[in-house]
């Protein structure tokens, strides 16, 4: 059964898994709040969801906090390979993940210490126009989801700093963040996420 993470909760990948994890997936999912409208609005198309893009990314810092690389829906594959973004969808429709990214643990070079995972929405709208977020970790081998972290919707904030997943005494931990901030791309958080390193 997968733990459902609470705003700083620290876990064990490994353990949670029930062994040694080769290919992690970081799952986003996301739908827009439908706005009311009544009756008239329903004519006249107002009950609809407005188009949300939120944006997955992913940070990776070294030993000494400086930013090795970033994957995110501009660079879909970290320069080493280890990490790749399945691409970005603009507006959250459907079930399960909108968005992923596919981790190789095992292939992360040993310089990396620390992968910081961040939700930004692109469009602009504030997390108050947003239900149903969450972030998830899957063992891509087994399709067992070993975390979950349902991410506070409400506020004006127009991103988050998700998770982190690092590494401690040869194992892979995540530690779930929850930090709120605002900007359109990854780079506009950096000010909130190196505290958190």
């Amino acid at each position: 059964m997968p733990v459902n993470l609470t705003k700083g909760q620290r876990i064990s990948l490994e353990k949670e898994a029930g062994g040694t994890l080769d290919t992690v997936v970081m799952g986003l999912g996301w739908d827009a709040k439908k706005s009311g409208g009544g009756f008239l609005g329903g004519l006249l198309g107002g009950s609809r969801a407005p188009t949300i893009d939120l944006d997955a990314s992913c940070v990776l810092f070294d030993e000494a906090k400086n930013v090795l690389d970033v994957v995110w829906f501009r660079q879909l594959r970290s320069k080493d390979g280890s990490i790749v973004h399945t691409g970005d969808n603009l507006t959250g429709e459907g079930e399960g993940d909108d968005e992923q990214i596919i981790v190789q643990l095992s292939k992360v070079p040993a310089t990396v210490k620390t992968l910081v995972f961040t939700v930004n929405n692109f469009t602009g709208q504030s997390f108050e126009s947003v239900e149903n977020a969450f972030c998830r970790i899957v063992d891509q081998r087994s399709g067992k989801e070993i975390a979950k972290y349902n991410l506070s919707c409400g506020g004006n904030h127009t991103a988050m700093v998700m998770a982190k997943v690092y590494r401690h005494s040869g194992e892979w931990k995540m530690h779930a963040l929850g930090e709120h901030g605002s900007g359109r791309t990854v780079q506009e958080l950096l000010p909130i996420i190196l505290p958190s390193l």
